[in-house]
């Protein structure tokens, strides 16, 4: 008798421990963090942080972020400062101090589609500059710093300061060429030959993309 009870036993005690635990959690692989592409353009005030906004405007980012990776925003000016409203750079013409007469014509050496959206031009927006013509955005942005929702739908917003806006307020209010004159504001150039609402002083930026 011993015997069979020793059987049965070690047979329960096998099967016990063949048995599933219940309420053990099961195991599920870490699901991946989507992260999110910021921009980071520093100048001599400081630096304003930038979050991109892909899926309002996905070939404009794209297009930025290729660019920025490749050093083309580097050493560029914001060569446009407009108090109450904006400042505007990204022209690869303001590398060269002596081109002042092509300053805000230049370009990557393509244009973008249009993509507008319902999201408005307030303070801290990030928008592309064109020429007035559909499809004619380049690489010239522009950073508001103050709300104006005359914009919309007319310039492909495509980001938004989060960080250091303190520094568009410092770059808008830089001493600037100012044409007063109907011919000169017709033409935007001064008398000097300097573009209206050209800063005095060169405000040199660099972009850099992170993940975050």
């Amino acid at each position: 008798m011993r015997y069979q009870v020793g059987v049965v036993a070690l047979t329960l005690l096998l099967v016990g421990m063949a048995a599933p635990v219940f309420g053990a959690e099961d195991k599920k692989p870490a699901e991946s963090v989507k992260k999110e592409t910021h921009l980071i353009i520093k100048t001599k005030f400081g630096e304003m942080e930038i979050k991109l906004f892909p899926e309002l405007a996905p070939k404009h980012v794209q297009s930025f972020v290729k660019l920025a990776k490749s050093g083309f925003f580097d050493k560029t000016l914001f060569h446009r400062v407009i108090p109450g409203f904006m400042i505007q750079g990204g022209d690869p013409n303001t590398k060269d101090p002596n081109k002042k007469n092509e300053f805000g014509t230049g370009g990557p050496g393509y244009t973008l589609p249009d993509e507008f959206s319902a999201t408005t031009h307030k303070r801290g927006i990030l928008s592309t500059a064109n020429t007035g013509s559909p499809n004619s955005g380049g690489s010239q942005f522009f950073i508001m710093v103050k709300d104006n929702p005359g914009l919309d739908r007319k310039y492909s917003v495509f980001g938004e300061v989060i960080r250091g806006m303190e520094v568009a307020d410092q770059i808008v209010n830089a001493p600037r060429v100012v044409c007063t004159e109907p011919v000169e504001q017709m033409r935007g150039r001064s008398k000097s030959g300097d573009p209206c609402d050209l800063p005095k002083e060169r405000i040199e930026m660099t972009v850099t993309v992170v993940e975050k």
